[in-house]
C-alpha cells in the first residue's frame, strides 16, 4: 500500500509469557520461558459481541530467524499483522478471529516447526502447550474445525507440514512460499556452505601437493557426515559476533536444516551433514532422510489427513530467488492428482516481503473456519 491509515477498532494486543515443559532442556539450550503474543480483534470487547461470543483462531508460523512477537513491529509504508488484520476486519473483508504469535527462535536462526532431537519438540509445543494455554486463557472456538495455521518461507512449511500430520488440532492452513522440493531450493546451496564451514577448517588447508594420507583420514569420519570440528567452530564464532554476513546466514541456514532433517543423538552435534565436508561427496543415506521431510514427497501418505481439511490455501511468487514456486507448483500437481481441494495462487514477485499476500490468506482461513 502507498499509504498507511489509521483503522478505526485497532484490537488489543496481549504480550504473555509461556513457561514449556516441552522445550525445557532442549538440545541447544535454547530458553524454555518464552512470550507469546495475542491479539484480539474489537468484537472481543464483552460489550460489543456478548458475554459468551467466542472466535476462530489462526497461529501465525514465522519464517527463518523471525520470532511471532516481531510481526507485531512497526512496518513503512506497510502494515504489521494486527494492523492488516484490523483493516480486513473493519473492511469486512473477514470476521474477527483471535491471532496467535508464538516465539519459536532457536540458537540455529529458527526452526521448521517439527520435533528433532537436534533442535527440539517445536511441534509438540505448539500443539501440546500453546493450543490448550490459548484456549484456557482467551473465548476461542475450542476445536479444530475452527482452528488454522499460516505462515510464510519456513512457516509456510510448518503450516502444510502441520496440516499433514497435525490435521486433528488444525482445521484450515495457508502456505505462503514454503519450502518444498529440496532438490531445488537446498541441494544447490550446499557448495556454498561448505565453503563457508572450510573457514574454519583445521588445519587449515595448505597450497601444494596434498597428502594422500591427509585425504584418507578426513574421508573416514567425513563420509558418515560427521563434523570434524570445523562446523562447531562455526557456529562458535558466529553466536559470539554482532553481525552475520549474507554467506553466513545461507550457511547457518543449511546447518539448522541439517539438524531438522537429519538428527542423530550420536552424532558430534547431535546430527549429520549430507554432504561430505571436504569433497562434497553425498554421504550415503543422508538426504534420504532430508527426503522424507519434503511435502512434495508426503502428499500420499498423508492424503486422508490433507483431504480432512477444511481449507489449503498455497501460494508463492514466480520469480522466488529460492525456487520454491517449482516446488510449489509440484506440490499442488500432487494435491490435485490425490483429488485434495485447494487454492493455489502466484504472483509477480519473489520471496521478500510478500506479507501483503495475507490480504489473499487470511480471509481465506477465516472464511474457511468461520462457525
Amino acid at each position: 500500500m502507498a499509504r498507511k491509515r489509521p483503522v478505526r477498532g485497532a484490537g488489543t494486543i496481549v504480550m504473555l509469557e509461556h513457561r514449556s515443559k516441552v522445550l525445557a532442556e532442549n538440545p541447544l539450550g535454547d530458553p524454555h520461558v518464552r512470550r507469546l503474543a495475542v491479539w484480539l480483534p474489537p468484537q472481543y470487547d464483552r460489550r460489543r459481541s456478548g458475554p459468551g461470543a467466542r472466535f476462530p483462531v489462526l497461529m501465525d508460523m514465522v519464517g527463518f530467524t523471525g520470532s511471532g512477537p516481531a510481526h507485531l513491529n512497526w512496518k513503512p509504508f506497510s502494515e504489521n499483522l494486527a494492523e492488516r488484520a484490523a483493516r480486513l476486519i473493519h473492511d469486512k473483508r473477514m470476521g474477527p478471529v483471535i491471532l496467535v504469535m508464538p516465539d519459536c527462535f532457536t540458537s540455529l536462526g529458527g526452526n521448521q516447526y517439527v520435533n528433532s532431537t537436534a533442535v527440539g519438540r517445536y511441534a509438540d509445543y505448539l500443539v501440546d502447550e500453546v493450543v490448550p494455554f490459548v484456549d484456557r486463557e482467551f473465548r476461542t472456538l475450542a476445536s479444530r474445525d475452527h482452528r488454522g495455521c499460516f505462515g510464510k518461507s519456513s512457516g509456510g512449511y510448518g503450516a502444510i507440514i502441520h496440516g499433514m500430520r497435525y490435521a486433528r488440532h488444525w482445521g484450515a492452513i495457508a502456505d505462503h512460499s514454503g519450502d518444498a522440493y529440496f532438490e531445488f531450493i537446498y541441494h544447490c546451496d550446499w557448495p556454498n556452505t561448505l565453503n563457508v564451514l572450510a573457514k574454519h577448517r583445521q588445519p587449515a588447508r595448505k597450497a601444494g601437493r596434498q597428502a594422500p594420507a591427509e585425504v584418507a583420514r578426513s574421508n573416514r569420519r567425513l563420509m558418515q557426515g560427521f563434523d570434524d570440528g570445523r562446523a562447531k567452530r562455526f557456529l562458535d564464532a558466529i553466536w559470539a559476533r554482532p553481525k552475520l554476513s549474507h554467506a553466513e546466514g545461507m550457511a547457518i541456514m543449511n546447518v539448522c536444516m541439517a539438524a531438522t532433517y537429519d538428527p542423530d543423538p550420536k552424532a558430534p552435534l547431535g546430527f549429520r551433514f549430507p554432504f561430505h565436508l571436504d569433497t562434497g561427496e553425498a554421504v550415503p543415506g543422508r538426504w534420504r532422510r532430508w527426503m522424507r521431510h519434503d511435502p512434495v514427497n508426503l502428499v500420499a501418505r498423508y492424503r486422508r489427513s490433507l483431504r480432512s481439511l477444511r481449507g489449503i490455501y498455497i501460494d508463492c511468487g514466480w520469480r522466488d530467488q529460492f525456487h520454491i514456486h517449482y516446488g510449489t507448483r509440484i506440490l499442488s500437481k500432487r494435491l490435485t492428482s490425490a483429488g485434495i481441494a485447494h487454492r493455489y495462487e502466484e504472483f509477480d514477485d519473489d520471496h521478500s516481503d510478500v506479507d501483503y499476500r495475507m490480504d489473499v490468506s487470511l480471509p481465506f482461513l477465516y472464511r474457511a473456519l468461520r462457525p
